[in-house]
């Protein structure tokens, strides 16, 4: 699992680092370090993407293959960024991301610096993230912690824990792009975890709808459905939109707000008059901890 982890990991990556050649106004994202953190030969295809021809001719191919998933790993990193913003704004003083991967979400932005953050993902990533980092800065940053887990066989309260994850304060909650990859019984276990998280804290997590794990609807992505779930297992969960208040309230959380395509559509790509198509499959939640 590990190894699939890795080079899954890798993959929205270079989606953001593509995102950095178009126009500073158009931009969905905005990410200066992303090049630095791939490996060398993700680093060479991205700096081919410096040529329009190039890169129109790569962005076509993706899209034919897999339509809408480079707008919708933008467009998530978008609505967390945001949702982090606001947040910090707002006085939270830790962020737990979980499966952090290669993401450069802390260390990029500013405002994270003075705060305690939490990447949590499976050991070989977090050690691979750890090389990278030293080799980049010259050390792991002061106030960031890397936690490895395996969220299917370790205790995440454990663990955090004693990286010196506390429960007494508020904190920020990442989980993007995992709970596809993972069992329902490995996501209950997370939430159970977030139970114990104090009242007040926020999180955001993206999800893959149950319809399309379990080959129900399409949603015009056979391809996606052939490489994740049919041919690789790749995925093996997922949620029904209707269904996520429900789920949340077993765990003393709230929904707030689900964000998919349209509203992806209304918030980022319209004020950027941008063309980018979105999947129907994947959906962000903002959720809200309530006290028991």
């Amino acid at each position: 699992m590990e190894n699939k982890a890795t080079k899954t990991a890798w993959g929205p990556m270079f989606q953001v680092a593509l995102e950095q050649f178009f126009p500073e106004r158009q931009r969905i994202i905005h990410d200066a370090f992303v090049n630095r953190f791939m490996p060398s030969s993700l680093q060479r295809l991205v700096n081919l993407n410096r040529f329009d021809f190039i890169r129109r001719m790569i962005l076509n191919l993706m899209e034919r293959k897999v339509p809408g998933i480079r707008g919708g790993i933008l467009c998530r990193k978008r609505y967390i960024y945001e949702k982090l913003n606001d947040a910090l704004k707002n006085g939270i003083q830790s962020v737990v991301i979980l499966g952090a991967g290669f993401d450069t979400l802390a260390y990029r932005v500013p405002e994270l610096a003075s705060q305690q953050v939490y990447e949590v993902d499976f050991p070989e990533i977090m050690q691979s993230k750890k090389v990278l980092l030293q080799q980049l800065l010259g050390h792991v940053p002061a106030h960031v912690k890397l936690v490895p887990v395996d969220f299917d066989s370790q205790d995440l309260e454990v663990v955090l824990q004693q990286s010196g994850y506390q429960e007494i304060e508020p904190a920020f909650f990442i989980w993007e792009g995992v709970t596809q990859y993972i069992s329902e019984t490995a996501v209950r276990k997370v939430f159970e975890c977030l139970r114990k998280s104090a009242p007040g804290s926020q999180l955001v997590f993206t999800y893959i709808r149950k319809d399309f794990i379990d080959g129900e609807q399409m949603h015009g992505l056979k391809t996606l459905y052939d490489q994740t779930i049919t041919k690789n297992q790749l995925w093996k969960f997922g949620f029904e939109p209707e269904a996520i208040g429900d789920f949340l309230s077993q765990y003393s959380w709230r929904e707030v707000e689900q964000a998919g395509k349209v509203e992806y559509q209304k918030r980022y790509l319209d004020p950027a008059n941008r063309v980018l198509m979105v999947m129907e499959v994947e959906r962000a939640v903002y959720a809200e901890r309530i006290a028991n």
